[in-house]
């Protein structure tokens, strides 16, 4: 069985991330892609440089997968993240997502990439036109780990 989880220095290929929670039980997929935008708060990107502790990235990226496994039940998760240069237009992570029912399916994955940005040991540096700089802490206003306001409910 391919691993669901993996970090890369390679482009990502979106299908077959996607492949891996493909399941004739699910009626939702969903497939998050998060990639290098050229324009951030007026500067432009020149390309983003991702380090990282691979084999405890690993390690939380499978957390992750769990901790969705066990609040959104039956849901499969796939996560791919990309080390090294990541030139702008290009995906740095994919996240894959299979559910019974769509509800589940879109909370995992919002759940899956703001974990990601909490918990794995992955840095990244913005490169501009006139100067670079490593970015920190990037989650915004939603705790991925609150509870979901008014329960589960699933359409």
């Amino acid at each position: 069985m391919a691993q669901r989880y993996r970090i890369t220095h390679d482009v990502i290929d979106v299908n077959a991330v996607a492949a891996l929670v493909s399941h004739p039980d699910h009626g939702a997929n969903v497939v998050f892609i998060g990639t290098t935008r050229e324009m951030t708060k007026g500067k432009r990107t020149i390309r983003l440089e991702y380090d990282g502790y691979e084999p405890m990235a690993l390690r939380t990226l499978h957390q992750i997968g769990d901790e969705i496994a066990d609040r959104w039940s039956g849901t499969l998760t796939a996560i791919t993240h990309r080390l090294g240069t990541v030139p702008v237009s290009e995906a740095s992570v994919v996240i894959a997502v299979s559910s019974p029912h769509r509800s589940a399916a879109y909370d995992a994955s919002r759940y899956a990439i703001e974990r990601l940005k909490q918990i794995v040991p992955i840095w990244k540096k913005e490169i501009w036109e006139d100067g670079e700089q490593w970015i920190g802490h990037q989650l915004g206003p939603w705790n991925p780990v609150q509870p979901p306001e008014g329960g589960e409910g699933d359409a």
